[in-house]
């Protein structure tokens, strides 16, 4: 038997426990709050202006060159995400499934007694995530739901696109969705990778509630920008 069967049936064993899940979860995590800190910083640039971010705009898609060709890494980047958000998202519903039938009789009130609003909303909060995440690639990624969409004019496409004021509902209601979910990950993914400890209990719980309000505040300055006249 050779050793890539073995760590196939390896990695299978893992990902069939609950732990294994739960690390998944937590890594792809990781992942995607750095992503979303890279993300945010350029999206500010938008506040120096139109030439500034249409520059950083075309720069992404020449990352890697001459090894890569144009916007490889660009694809690159958007399948490791996408797998990572496929196996954070199948985690949570086969967790969320296995708990349900460990437990049939639900509690009596619905909910754990002392499970805060973050663990209430976490599992509707990611769905919304979901279903965001492809709108915003659709409207803003490819722009198959922009009308007047310029690949070569992200300022042009963000400022169009939020001067709709229900677009920016949207966007900002997720924003926050997507700051509840950070707050509450972080702190679980530092148990299940075994980083928390009790006199890191503090630091861990502080960091992760910056880190959710920066990438809250980050994105949404954005919205708000552009409906002051800050960006235009």
């Amino acid at each position: 038997m050779t050793s890539t069967v073995l760590r196939t049936r390896a990695v299978r064993s893992l990902w069939s426990t609950t732990i294994g899940k739960k690390t998944a979860m937590a890594v792809t995590g990781l992942i995607m709050v750095l992503f979303l800190i890279a993300h945010m910083l350029g999206n500010l640039k938008i506040f120096f202006g139109s030439a500034d971010f249409d520059r950083y705009g075309a720069w992404l898609r020449t990352i890697g060159e001459p090894v890569l060709h144009d916007s490889w890494y660009l694809w690159i980047q958007r399948t490791v995400l996408l797998i990572a958000v496929a196996l954070h998202i199948t985690a949570a519903a086969q967790l969320s499934l296995r708990d349900r039938r460990a437990r049939p009789v639900g509690y009596a009130h619905g909910q754990r007694p002392k499970a805060t609003f973050a663990t209430r909303t976490m599992r509707y909060g990611g769905t919304i995530l979901a279903l965001f995440i492809v709108w915003h690639l659709l409207d803003l990624t490819v722009g198959v739901v922009h009308p007047g969409f310029d690949p070569n004019s992200p300022y042009r496409n963000v400022v169009q696109n939020f001067q709709v004021w229900w677009l920016n509902l949207i966007y900002i209601v997720a924003v926050v969705l997507l700051g509840i979910h950070i707050n509450h990950g972080f702190w679980s993914a530092s148990q299940t990778l075994g980083i928390n400890r009790p006199a890191r209990d503090k630091a861990i719980k502080a960091i992760g509630s910056t880190l959710a309000v920066a990438i809250t505040v980050g994105f949404v300055l954005v919205p708000v920008g552009v409906m002051i006249g800050l960006v235009n």
